[in-house]
């Protein structure tokens, strides 16, 4: 595994692009490596067959393990024992060293140039330099034989070449704008004792794992589009605070969040415009019988969306109570699976933290997400006058594939007038 980047300690191998028994000559792309700053293809640096992998793909390898075997066909492989040094706590792998030119000349304390590396050559007699490379130096109108190689064996690679060009060294009949030194210039590296911060590498945990698959497969996979809707809060919250005073006199003082008016609403809307409450199937869109409503609880390493079992037919009682067993429940890590799969529709509320509005990635397989932004008191007309009200956002991430825009509208304005006629849910 080579260092592809400056605070690189380990490569992760995305996938080969090489099977074992393949031909392969120098500057073939053997492999995917993602790094902590992207992912790149891994060149080979020798004609050959690729006789033996020993790093499968998904796998971590650290700078200096052995990866594959490249030689004639027919050879034994021995597998090589692991060429990591010890690291040095606290200080990253410097890379490889360069010479540092003298501090002064002999005239009148003038630096004096040190001279550039002499290129290597292969043993036919060829500059040691990758294809990107050389692509990139010709580009750039670089001189690939005053470029010092930091690759395996001295070859020249992509970074050598972005070195090359900040310090100016340039081609005959480079193009113009280019400055052209008079002399060679040195390429200096800190020594190497020189205190550099490593980038800290955390392995994720297996929720987190999970999150970042299935929400980088909705967002390539998915065509999102969005609907965005200012509702009126104010009756809403009126009703709420009735509600809540009456309830709090009983024993068990259970006390109905906005949350669980909208998860209610969001139910009661699917209802109303069942072309809503689908999910695509490949070749065929599913329809869903019942409406199974899953909330986003935040917890420790991810999020978990427990679901509301047959939402629409719940009081907002019976609601509020499952959400708070369900919520606890899920922090504490005790949910069972049946608990948090089998949702049909989603609601991502960030307005308790004082998110205005936000968009949300669709949770695969819901053709859509309610994200709910906080309520806000600002200045709106009534009548012939300007007065104090009380709004909420509401943005609707929608699965093209299933719905269309008339039909997320459509499901906006059931939404929008149950939430500021409260009271019908009631019914």
């Amino acid at each position: 595994m080579p260092k592809l980047s400056d605070t690189m300690t380990v490569g992760t191998l995305v996938k080969w692009l090489k099977a074992e028994g393949d031909p392969v000559k120098s500057g073939d792309s053997l492999a995917e490596v993602e790094t902590d700053k992207a992912t790149m293809e891994l060149e080979s640096f020798y004609d050959g067959v690729l006789l033996k992998i020993f790093a499968p793909g998904g796998s971590q390898v650290a700078i200096g393990d052995p990866l594959c075997a490249v030689g004639k066909a027919g050879e034994t492989v021995v597998v090589p024992a692991k060429q990591t040094p010890p690291a040095v706590a606290g200080v990253a792998d410097p890379g490889p060293k360069r010479a540092v030119p003298p501090a002064t000349s002999a005239k009148a304390g003038h630096p004096s140039p040190a001279p550039v590396s002499a290129p290597i050559l292969t043993p036919s007699g060829r500059l040691k330099i990758s294809p990107l490379a050389k692509k990139l130096a010709a580009e750039k109108g670089l001189d690939p034989a005053r470029i010092a190689g930091s690759g395996p064996g001295g070859r020249i690679v992509r970074a050598d070449v972005l070195q090359a060009e900040k310090a100016g060294r340039v081609a005959p009949g480079a193009p113009s704008g280019i400055p052209v030194p008079s002399a060679p210039v040195a390429i200096v590296t800190l020594p190497t004792n020189a205190p550099i911060q490593e980038a800290k590498l955390v392995p994720v945990s297996n929720m987190r794992a999970t999150i970042a698959r299935r929400l980088v497969e909705s967002k390539v996979t998915v065509p999102h589009f969005y609907l965005d809707l200012e509702i009126d809060a104010g009756p809403l919250l009126e009703l709420r605070a009735r509600l809540n005073a009456t309830l709090e006199k009983e024993k068990d003082g259970v006390k109905i969040s906005v949350n669980d008016f909208i998860l209610k609403a969001a139910a009661d809307a699917l209802r109303a415009v069942p072309a809503m409450n689908c999910s695509w199937a490949g070749n065929a869109i599913q329809h869903h019988a019942g409406t199974h409503v899953s909330f986003a609880v935040a917890i420790e390493d991810g999020l978990i969306t427990p679901v509301i079992r047959d939402t629409h037919a719940k009081s907002l009682v019976a609601i509020s109570r499952e959400v708070k067993d369900l919520a606890k429940r899920a922090k504490e890590k005790k949910l069972a699976p049946a608990e948090f799969t089998g949702g049909t529709f989603c609601v991502t509320n960030l307005g308790m933290m004082g998110i205005d509005r936000f968009c949300a990635i669709i949770n695969p397989p819901n053709a859509a997400i309610l994200a709910v932004g906080a309520t806000v008191k600002k200045p709106v007309v009534a009548g012939d006058a300007i007065v104090v009200g009380q709004r909420m956002n509401l943005t609707l991430s929608g699965d093209h594939r299933v719905i269309d825009g008339a039909t997320g509208a459509q499901y906006l304005a059931a939404l929008k007038n149950l939430l500021e006629k409260p009271a019908l849910m009631l019914m």
